[in-house]
This record gives structure tokens, C-alpha cells and sequence, in this order.
């Protein structure tokens, strides 16, 4: 194929798609540009079928650290597994195209898209999509294209909404919605905002849908030049013969669907699967036709989900479509952590748990993307047991880096500002049993374990799932879903908020032909199940606790001279390390000479502070001490004012009457209260005074003048001392005395 390349511009921006030059054994292979940032995106079909009963699609999103100009961190210099912005990127991608692709379709399918320039003003994920689509169809996949992405900003005092904004656009903005589909249809949304309102993300969807429209229309353009060669790909269709042994069952399945408890409807379901396939099917048959018998009988128990919903209007567990499941509530549910909160809704259960550090203690990313780290930090765990299942526990999966930062993404725009809460703050939230909805309960349990904590969020965020069944013009929507909603519904729809308004917002959709005003529907529906579920909440814990709980650092925050940072910090950090372990205080230093003290037991905080104001603090002429000897010469004795600040007191001043010696008075240790008699202004030195002199001690005074210049005369005197003998201190015997003019 000869070199293709799409220039347009949308909204403002410009946008190149390319093909035909690089990668050109891969199925397909698009150059894709916004700005300049450049992203190639290839897709690979398998040539061989796999007999399973899904749909084997994997995409992988790769951050090269070469697109901003970085080499990676870490010993080996190279990029390792995806971070977490990679992993969520990837599934963005994913889940608009696999909705796509047709039924049937067998083969895998393998998207990567690798970052190859970064500009530092555009997101390089949206654009994946849109690269993917055209990967796909220049390869002539079974894919419904065009399919695009885009990401809508909305400017607060003008009320315009902005397609795929620069970073520095979405800084101004108050909501940040990435939504994707073809022309007709919504595919895919995610959503941060800062409590907007649902009539607001609802204008701001519809605004989008018609973006995507005006993308997919360019990138038709673009695939209209290339030269596409139709492939027939084998769709694989299952013998007709299983459905009609399968189908006689329906009453018997929806009779097992009928029981409330999840784990004795999946028993009675997979004992009724057992014995229609043992009754069924001969042993030459299930080996020949298991994945087909496998998606028949799931699809029995789809279909005889949706029509008990469809025609009786009851769930299986015997809810109404808005009806929320009980809800037991327990903060502050641990000892000892800073805070703790449990939050159960059904059979999901979720067990959130704060921690509060020093801000240096923030996560740190080592990504192609702006931001250099994060404060407020939430993770989520989903461990085999939660679902009375065995399984390996490991690194995070995709599916929980993608629950977990939906969660932080809800709590967000309610975490108080470094100044009104100078803490990194990170939630756990240990999923302990799940029947859908548990990214939703982890952001319940958030709620309450920073509440719990004495964390002053802005306002409490609740979240609640909803569900989606769509047969022809009959629509169905259901409020907070529980698993076998969500694997054999049409929608999985997520809506997180305060009383005010949204704060995230995420969809996945199945059914084709889903518009704005159903999903308007679905919002209002979710405001109301948000509502009950946070009085619930507040209930029982109404609002932020007063203070933090005694195992938590108490974090005070002081503000020094940029040009005194040196001495706190000290030579190689000596001083502050000192002042640490004295105290037992923790202290992080900011360029700007903010500083952050934490500890436990308030007296050792204090007793940081005072060390550090100590060493920071210039005395003033008038101001009275109580300094340690730090040194003594003939002329009078060093008084430690501070730690980093010394005084001369005079000879003349250290007792009343004339002393011949200091040290007849005073020795290296001593501590005497003294007075700033002056300080120069030109180098800083100080004067003191000695309050409270002792008479001088009896035979201490000086000897008579001429005695005194005598002795001068003879240490002048090459060396020697009375008597004419040669100096024979240390360092000093047998050395010659030199003149001026005598050479070197």
C-alpha cells in the first residue's frame, strides 16, 4: 500500500491520520497525530480460530519514555510493566472497540498502540481510538466502524464545552469527559467533575456524541483513499441443534434465577447447566461442541434473566428497578488505623482504610504524562475469596488498577488543598465480598474511612451503580445492580457524587441505540438511589471527626527564609537529621522554605519547631539570652545564642571589676544570661553584654602594662621566649626564623 496521509482539523486542533509506510506486516498499522503528538497504532488478526466462548480481544497501551524526551527510571533503564495511567489507557481503548466487533468472531485480536511523541500539550489516548478503528477496518475486520474518542472540557465562565483540550485547557476546567462510539451510538463514558450538575454532563454527552460524528466522518475520508482489500472472515455459527436441546429448560432456569442469596442461585444454575448438558449431549458431543454449549447455555440464562425483568418487572432477587439492597454502615470499624470504614450494600461488601503521611510520602510517576505525582492516593483490592473462588493474588489486574482509580477519581475534588490539610492521604479498600457494585461500595467505604480519619473533606461522595435491559422499545433501568445484572445486562453505568453534583461518572454499554435520553433517565434515577444511600451514611457518621486519632502524625507547617533553608538542612543533611533524631519528630523541607513537621506526641513536634526557629532566628539589639560558652579566647568568650548564631562577650563584660583571664571567670560549658549590646550592621557580628556579673575573683587581674608589652616584645623575637631560649611548643621547635625579603 502506498503512503496515505489524512490531514483535518476539528474543534480548533489539528489531526493527521497516516498508513502505508511503517509496520506493514501487521493487519492493519495508523499513524495517528494530534498536534504533535504521535501515536502508531497496529492491529494484528490471528489466523488460527480459538474454540472459546468470548470474544479474545487484548489491547495494550505502551508509554515510551523516548515520546518526552526521558530516559526511565529504575536499574534497568527501560520501560517494565505499564503504570497504571498505561493500564487505564488501555482499557479506554478496549472497551469501545470490543463492542464493535461481530458475533461469532473467534479469532484473537491483538491492538497495540505505542506512544512515539509526546508533545507535553496533548493526551495522546483519545486519539488510540480512533487509530484503532482505522487499523482495523484498513485490515477489513468484522469491526462496526468508524468508532472515534474524544474528550470534552467545559469552561465554567463561559459555559463552552472544549473537544480534546491541551492540558493547560483542562486546568480551567470543571469537568473532564471522555466519551467514544461510532455516529450513531455511545459506546463508552468516563467522567471526572467537580460537582456538576446532571443536567450539565447530560448536554455535555450529547455535545460529544456529535464530536464523535464529525471524527468518524474524517476518518471515513481518510479510508476511502486507502486501497482495502475485502477479507471474509469465518464467522463461526454453532449447530442449530444445541439451542433446540437447550431451549425446552427456560422454565427450569428462571425457577433457579429466583433466589436472593448469590451464592445458592450460581449453585442451583450451575447444577441445572450439569444436568441439561449430562442429559443432553453424549460425551462425543460436549467434547466436539463445548464452547458453543457453554455460550448457549449462558445465553439460556440471559435470556431468562431479562424476560422475568422485561414482563414481571421483579428482579431476580426480588427488587423493584429502583429498589437499593440493605445497607449496613460501620465507621471507624478498625483500632489503631487513622480511619476505617465499613460500607455493605447486599452481598458487596467493602472495608476502606486511611492512612495519613508527610507529603513527602507522595507517589511519585514515572510516566509520559505531566503530572509528576499525586497527594491523595486509592487503591482496590478484589481478592479470590471475595467471591468464595480460589485464585492467585499478585500484582493488581487490569480490572482492579481500573476500579481503584475510579473510586480516587470520585473522592478528588473533595480532598482539602495541601494548605487546609498538609497530609498525602492514602484509602485502601479491601473488597471482602462481591455481588456487583464494588467499585461503588469502595467509594462509600472511602467516604467514610477519611471521615473517620478527621480528613475535612469538602462534602461526603456517594456512588451507585446502574443497569440497563433494552429488548426492542421495552427498557428496563435498575438501580444499584448486582453481578448477574451487569454480565447479562446492557449496561453497566456508574454515578459518583455529593449532594451538590457529580464528581465521576462511568459507562460501559452493550446495546446499540442507547441515546442521551435514556442515559438522562439513568442519571435522575441515580440521584435519587446517590441520595438515599448517603443519608444512610451520614447517619451514621454526619460529618469529618474534630480531630485525628492518636496513632496519626500531627503535621505543623512553618515558613522560613529561602536563605536560612541551608542552615536547617545542614552540611549533608546533618542538622535536620540531628533535629529528627532527637525529637523523634518527622520534617520535609519545600524549596520555597515551607516546612512540614509530623509527629505522634505533640511535645516532640513542638520541640522540632523550636529547633528549627531556633537556628532560623536572628537575634535583635535588647534581646536577652541564655547561651552555652562555646569558645573562649583572650579577648572574651563565644555565647551560643542560637543554634546557628553566636555571641562575643568582651572580656570587660564578664564580671565586675578587671579580670586578667576568661577563664578565671568562665569555662567552655558554662551558661550565662547575656544581652544584645549591638550588632554589626556590615558583618553581622554580636555584642553582649552579661546580665547578673560576678565580682572578678581576688588576684585575676591583669599584669602591669609594661610586663605585658615586655612579653610581646620577646614572642616577636624569632620565636623565643624569656630568657632567649627557642620556642619548643608543639609544632613550633627547631624552626628558624625567616625574613620578609629572604627567599622562599
Amino acid at each position: 500500500m502506498e503512503k496515505i496521509v489524512e490531514s483535518f482539523e476539528l474543534y480548533g486542533k489539528t489531526y493527521r491520520f497516516e498508513t502505508g509506510e511503517l509496520a506493514k506486516q501487521a493487519t492493519g498499522a495508523v499513524l495517528v497525530t494530534q498536534g504533535e503528538t504521535t501515536v502508531l497504532v497496529t492491529a494484528v488478526i490471528s489466523k488460527e480460530e480459538k474454540n472459546y466462548d468470548f470474544f479474545p480481544l487484548t489491547v495494550d497501551f505502551m508509554e515510551k519514555m523516548y515520546s518526552v524526551g526521558r530516559i526511565p527510571g529504575g536499574y534497568l533503564k527501560r520501560e517494565a510493566r505499564p503504570s497504571e495511567k498505561g493500564t487505564l489507557t488501555a482499557r479506554m481503548i478496549d472497551r469501545p472497540i470490543r463492542p464493535g466487533f461481530v458475533d461469532g468472531f473467534k479469532r484473537e485480536v491483538h491492538i497495540v498502540a505505542t506512544t512515539l511523541v509526546c508533545d507535553g500539550k496533548n493526551a495522546p489516548d483519545c486519539i488510540c481510538v480512533g487509530g484503532a478503528s482505522a487499523a482495523l477496518m484498513i485490515g477489513s475486520a468484522p469491526f462496526d466502524g468508524p468508532a472515534a474518542c474524544v474528550r470534552i472540557a467545559h469552561n465554567p465562565e463561559t459555559d463552552e464545552f472544549i473537544v480534546n483540550p491541551t492540558y493547560e485547557e483542562q486546568e480551567t476546567s470543571d469537568l473532564e469527559l471522555t466519551i467514544a462510539g461510532t455516529a450513531d451510538y455511545i459506546s463508552m463514558v468516563e467522567a471526572g467533575a467537580n460537582e456538576v450538575s446532571e443536567d450539565l454532563m447530560l448536554r455535555a454527552m450529547d455535545f460529544g456524541q456529535q464530536a464523535i460524528a464529525k471524527f468518524c466522518e474524517a476518518q471515513q475520508r481518510f479510508l476511502d483513499r486507502c486501497d482495502i482489500t475485502p477479507v471474509e472472515w469465518p464467522i463461526h455459527v454453532a449447530d442449530p441443534s444445541i439451542d433446540e436441546r437447550i431451549s425446552p429448560f427456560f422454565d427450569e432456569m428462571s425457577q433457579a434465577l429466583s433466589d436472593a442469596d448469590k451464592q445458592a442461585r450460581m449453585g442451583k444454575v450451575e447444577e441445572l447447566k450439569a444436568r441439561i448438558k449430562e442429559e443432553s449431549f453424549n460425551e462425543e458431543e460436549l467434547s466436539a461442541w463445548g464452547s458453543d454449549i457453554a455460550a448457549a447455555l449462558k445465553a439460556l440464562e440471559k435470556k431468562a434473566m431479562r424476560a422475568m425483568v422485561i414482563e414481571t418487572g421483579e428482579r431476580v432477587d426480588g427488587r423493584r428497578a429502583d429498589e437499593i439492597r440493605p445497607l449496613h454502615i460501620v465507621p471507624g470499624y478498625l483500632p489503631r488505623v487513622h480511619g476505617s470504614g465499613l460500607f455493605q450494600r447486599g452481598q458487596t461488601q467493602a472495608l476502606s482504610i486511611a492512612t495519613l503521611g508527610m507529603l513527602n510520602e507522595w507517589q511519585r510517576l514515572d510516566t509520559i504524562d505531566p503530572a509528576e505525582g499525586k497527594r491523595y492516593m486509592h487503591q482496590y483490592n478484589f481478592p479470590p475469596y471475595c467471591t468464595g473462588e480460589t485464585g492467585r493474588m499478585g500484582a493488581p489486574k487490569r480490572r482492579e488498577v481500573g476500579h481503584g482509580a475510579l473510586a480516587e477519581r470520585a473522592l478528588l475534588p473533595v480532598i482539602p488543598s495541601e494548605d487546609e490539610f498538609p497530609y498525602a492521604i492514602r484509602v485502601v479498600s479491601e473488597i471482602l465480598e462481591s455481588n456487583g457494585s464494588s467499585s461503588m461500595a469502595s467509594t462509600c467505604g472511602s467516604t467514610l474511612a477519611l471521615m473517620d480519619a478527621g480528613v475535612p473533606i469538602k462534602a461526603p461522595v456517594s456512588g451507585i451503580a446502574m443497569g440497563l435491559i433494552k429488548e426492542g422499545d421495552d427498557i428496563v433501568i435498575f438501580s444499584d445492580i448486582q453481578g448477574i445484572e451487569d454480565f447479562l445486562g446492557d449496561m453497566d453505568f456508574k454515578v459518583c457524587g455529593t449532594e451538590k453534583g457529580i464528581t465521576a461518572l462511568q459507562m460501559d454499554n452493550k446495546a446499540k441505540g442507547l441515546s442521551t435520553e435514556i442515559l438522562g433517565r439513568a442519571l435522575k434515577q441515580a440521584h435519587e438511589g446517590r441520595a438515599h444511600i448517603l443519608r444512610a451514611m451520614l447517619a451514621e457518621l454526619p460529618e469529618p471527626r474534630a480531630t485525628l486519632r492518636d496513632t496519626a502524625p500531627r503535621i505543623e507547617t512553618i515558613h522560613i527564609p529561602v536563605d536560612k533553608i541551608r542552615d536547617v538542612i545542614g552540611s549533608g543533611g546533618k542538622v535536620v537529621r540531628g533535629i529528627q533524631d532527637e525529637t523523634g519528630a518527622q520534617i520535609d523541607i519545600q524549596e520555597d522554605g515551607t516546612i512540614h513537621i509530623a509527629a505522634i506526641e505533640g511535645p516532640a513536634g513542638e520541640a522540632a519547631k523550636a529547633m528549627i526557629l531556633g537556628i532560623v532566628k536572628e537575634p535583635e539589639v535588647g534581646e536577652i539570652f541564655e547561651g552555652e560558652v562555646v569558645g573562649i579566647k583572650d579577648f572574651g568568650a563565644f555565647v551560643k545564642l542560637t543554634p546557628g548564631k553566636d555571641g562575643l562577650l568582651h572580656i570587660s563584660r564578664v564580671a565586675n571589676g578587671r579580670v586578667g583571664s576568661v577563664e578565671d571567670v568562665l569555662q567552655l560549658g558554662d551558661t550565662v544570661k547575656v544581652q544584645v549590646l549591638e550588632i554589626d550592621p556590615k558583618t553581622g557580628k554580636i555584642s553582649l553584654d552579661r546580665l547578673d556579673k560576678p565580682e572578678a575573683p581576688e588576684g585575676s587581674a591583669p599584669a602591669p602594662r609594661e610586663h605585658r608589652g615586655h612579653d610581646r616584645h620577646e614572642r616577636h623575637e624569632g620565636g623565643k621566649r624569656e630568657g632567649g631560649q627557642r620556642d619548643v611548643r608543639p609544632g613550633r621547635a627547631n624552626r628558624t626564623p625567616r625574613r620578609r625579603h629572604e627567599s622562599q
